[in-house]
C-alpha cells in the first residue's frame, strides 16, 4: 500500500469551465472515475460515454493530469429534438499527481466509452521486501 494518496480528484460532478479557453458553448461534466491500485500502478476507469480515441485529449502539465472528452453529439438528419431525458455534454476532469506516479510511463487506452488510464508507481514508491541478516 501506498502511504500518501498518489491522486487527488476534483468531485463536482457538473462544471462549466470560465476561464476562457472553452471553445464550445456547451454543458461540460466530470466523468465518473474509479481508481484501483496494483502493486506497480494506479489504475484509473473513467466513464466517457460517446468519446473515443479521436476525441479524448489528455494533457499532463506540472502535476496535473487532464483529461478532456469533446463529444459530438448527432440528430439525425431532418429531425429537431422534440424530447430529451438526459444532458449531453463535453467531459473535464483532472487528477492532481503525487511524486509516486513514473510520468514518463503514463498509458491510456479507451474501449465503448470507457477510459482507462495506467500510472505506473516510481521505483521508490513500489513496496518491497528488505531482508533480515543474522548479526
Amino acid at each position: 500500500m501506498v502511504a500518501k494518496n498518489p491522486l487527488e480528484m476534483q468531485d463536482k460532478q457538473e462544471f462549466q469551465n470560465r476561464d476562457g479557453e472553452r471553445t464550445r458553448d456547451r454543458r461540460v461534466f466530470s466523468p465518473l472515475a474509479d481508481i484501483f491500485e496494483a502493486e506497480n500502478e494506479i489504475i484509473v476507469v473513467a466513464d466517457v460515454p460517446g468519446a473515443d480515441e479521436e476525441t479524448i485529449e489528455i494533457t499532463l502539465e506540472k502535476n496535473v493530469l487532464t483529461i478532456n472528452a469533446n463529444i459530438d453529439t448527432e440528430v439525425p438528419e431532418k429531425k429537431a429534438l422534440y424530447h430529451s431525458e438526459y444532458a449531453v455534454g463535453d467531459f473535464q476532469r483532472s487528477f492532481v499527481l503525487s511524486n509516486q506516479i513514473d510520468r514518463e510511463g503514463i498509458e491510456a487506452t479507451v474501449k465503448n466509452g470507457v477510459l482507462y488510464l495506467h500510472l505506473p508507481k516510481s521505483k521508490e514508491a513500489q513496496s518491497r521486501k528488505i531482508a533480515v541478516k543474522a548479526g
